[in-house]
């Protein structure tokens, strides 16, 4: 179809023209309305989980906190259900939380490390394990990240919409042109004379 029109006009659909069918202007205010959707709703949606994700990243900062764990046994390349990243392997640790409860649990050491050997753990406020927190630059990133797929997410839904919707449009406007090709065309191969 693209080979039946002629160089781009911009705005066509909005200037004053003779030509110019109803349709058109419907599907000009469509693009108009599904471009808005899209970028508004693709910038809030972003800029929101980004938020969402960093103030997360940031409690978890404020919260979790450092512990001094001890190893209860040894630690082999065997021990533990895998060794991790990094050349180290999982291993039973126990550690007394900040209200002076023992806890146990596994985490990553040095392989051949002995019993006994303190390793530092990260815990929340309830005393259970957690991961090292992300720095802020981590969390800036992640947010970042976070927020830009969601952004783009969020903004394929109007935007699949409209294109849905000048599909429609255009199948009317090509079923409409048939319709008054079939009432003129016939005209055109008559001669007078």
């Amino acid at each position: 179809m693209a080979a039946f029109r002629g160089p781009k006009v911009w705005l066509w659909r909005w200037r004053r023209n003779p030509l110019r069918r109803p349709v058109d202007a419907l599907e000009a205010w469509v693009v108009l309305v599904v471009w808005t959707l899209t970028v508004l709703c693709g910038a809030l949606a972003g800029l929101a989980a980004a938020h969402s994700v960093d103030n997360g990243l940031a409690r978890e900062r404020a919260e979790w906190h450092p512990v001094q764990a001890l190893l209860s046994e040894d630690a082999t390349r065997s021990a533990g259900p895998a060794a991790s990243g990094a050349g180290q392997v999982w291993a039973p640790v126990r550690w007394t939380a900040t209200d002076g409860s023992a806890h146990a649990g596994q985490a990553r050491v040095k392989p051949g490390s002995a019993a006994g050997t303190p390793v530092t753990v990260w815990t929340d406020a309830a005393g259970r394990l957690v991961t090292k927190p992300a720095t802020e630059s981590q969390a800036r990133l992640r947010a970042a990240l976070v927020g830009f797929l969601v952004g783009v997410s969020v903004a394929s839904i109007p935007f699949v919409g409209g294109r849905l919707a000048r599909v429609r449009l255009e199948r009317r406007r090509m079923a409409h042109w048939d319709e008054e090709w079939q009432r003129f065309g016939p005209r055109w191969g008559s001669t007078t004379g």
